[in-house]
């Protein structure tokens, strides 16, 4: 039986709790006071921008605030990533990001102005992303297979863009040459689509691409696209096969696009700003425009995207162990 101390013990624990209720929910419903700047470590104009752009557009309604998509590309999403992880955790300022941030660039890069998995908090999942093999419309090769063969045969490395070193493009490029032979030489640039106008003149062989910066290329008839990375096929190119499909099994590493907070954020802004991006998210009229940018919408909690990335870290550190890439 409980003495009466731990009785009144309990009861003031019980009436601080209700007494603490009313101000949290006070500092949740009062969020966001001023308007909300989203760092986006990408070039403006480019696949993440784009989708970022979309899904800004919805919570400046939600939030009643406007949000500031603001791009900061540099050093393979360290730059803006740098800038969110010194922000004041006051609600102010957010990341979205691909899965680089946290799963590449601790392996790549000997050091690092932050520690991703102490200086981020995750807020949501947002989206999973396709990236396309494209090449020159008239490639004389059909599909993965001759392309293979026509790389074997090519006398000299055949020329890949990516949107930068380190970069999962990069990395694409070194599976390859380790999946399929024959040589690849890497060529780093500012963003995909100067890559993918290089492959329509012909002085780039393939580049890495995501379907919204490739559109206009293939539309025009310039490029084509040869396979897509991720487990499944892309809802906005459902006749494209993947690379595991067409000749490379295994070959199913998706990128992932997600928001995340500077570490110290009050928890009760975390969990609104989460609840904001799944509603937005589940709108249709905003799916739609996802999809047709190559995106898969994919909202999660915050502990789920913790799950996410305690699950892929390691998987794409073996993967740039084992390929020895390393950027200093």
């Amino acid at each position: 039986m409980r003495s009466f101390a731990t009785l009144r013990m309990t009861k003031r624990a019980m009436l601080a709790a209700m007494l603490a209720a009313p101000f949290v929910a006070r500092a949740e419903n009062a969020w966001p006071t001023k308007p909300v700047r989203i760092v986006v470590p990408f070039n403006p104009g480019g696949a993440i921008d784009a989708l970022v752009r979309v899904i800004g557009d919805g919570l400046s309604t939600r939030l009643g605030q406007q949000v500031l998509v603001d791009p900061k590309p540099g050093a393979n999403t360290i730059v803006g990533s740098d800038i969110v992880a010194k922000a004041a955790p006051d609600g102010s300022t957010f990341l979205i990001t691909t899965n680089s941030t946290h799963t590449n660039n601790p392996t790549l890069y000997n050091k690092l102005p932050f520690d991703p998995a102490k200086d981020l908090i995750p807020v949501s999942l947002v989206s999973l992303g396709t990236i396309l093999l494209a090449v020159k419309a008239d490639a004389p090769f059909g599909d993965l297979r001759g392309m293979a063969a026509w790389v074997k045969g090519l006398g000299r490395p055949a020329t890949y863009g990516s949107w930068g070193i380190g970069s999962s493009g990069h990395l694409y490029g070194l599976m390859f040459e380790k999946s399929l032979g024959g040589m690849y030489s890497h060529v780093p640039y500012r963003g995909d689509v100067p890559a993918l106008q290089d492959v329509a003149n012909g002085t780039l062989d393939l580049t890495w691409a995501s379907p919204v910066s490739a559109k206009a290329q293939i539309t025009a008839g310039r490029v084509r696209a040869l396979a897509a990375a991720g487990a499944k096929r892309s809802a906005s190119m459902p006749d494209l096969g993947t690379f595991a499909e067409q000749l490379v099994p295994g070959f199913d590493l998706s990128l992932f696009v997600a928001a995340y907070a500077p570490a110290g954020t009050p928890k009760e802004i975390v969990d609104r700003l989460q609840r904001e991006i799944k509603t937005v998210l589940a709108d249709p009229a905003v799916a739609e425009k996802l999809v047709a940018q190559g995106q898969t919408p994919i909202a999660s909690t915050p502990g789920e995207l913790a799950s996410v990335l305690t699950r892929e870290t390691p998987i794409w550190a073996d993967l740039i162990k084992q390929s020895g890439a390393k950027v200093e």
